[in-house]
């Protein structure tokens, strides 16, 4: 019976799911509201930005190895490849997503993507949790920019940021 409770409660442990509630705000004064929810069971986390027209979704899927964000004023879902060495893994998020942010944190590393200017023609290809993220909007591919990103012609970016753990900046004519 002991074996049962045990088992029991490490399965409870492994399959839980972390629900955040994060208010910021940002540099221009206005309210932020990020939720992060995390699914251990299935490997990824959803995080929300609600702040009017830039307002945006992601979905976290490790076991694919990608990540997809739905961008509410280009009407249009970005989909690339989770960089692990820049981008936190579950433990790492809720932990972050848990805490106070400290006055003098230092800037989040960021990373920048280029957006394709084809549509992706089966969304299904990226598995259950982003096709229902990007499902019937248009869904684009994008591909991180690494080295001097200064000097690359870059236009058109919308900037997310995960809590204060990572800034992405998609880069292109998305929705265009």
């Amino acid at each position: 019976m002991k074996a049962l409770i045990l088992i029991t409660s490490l399965l409870a442990v492994a399959f839980a799911t972390d629900n955040i509630n994060i208010n910021n705000e940002d540099n221009t004064g206005t309210d932020v509201h990020q939720t992060v929810n995390i699914d251990n069971h299935d490997n990824v986390a959803n995080v929300n930005q609600y702040n009017g027209w830039n307002s945006w979704d992601s979905m976290w899927d490790f076991n694919r190895g990608l990540f997809a964000v739905r961008l509410l004023s280009k009407k249009a879902c970005v989909v690339s490849r989770i960089n692990r060495n820049v981008a936190p893994n579950l433990e790492r998020l809720s932990k972050v997503s848990q805490e106070k942010q400290k006055a003098n944190a230092p800037p989040p590393p960021s990373m920048t993507y280029t957006v394709t200017k084809n549509r992706v023609r089966n969304v299904a290809q990226f598995g259950k949790h982003i096709t229902a993220l990007c499902k019937d909007i248009p869904t684009y591919h994008a591909t991180e920019v690494q080295g001097a990103v200064l000097f690359s012609p870059l236009r058109g970016c919308s900037s997310i940021s995960i809590l204060r753990i990572l800034g992405i900046s998609l880069c292109g004519n998305i929705g265009c």
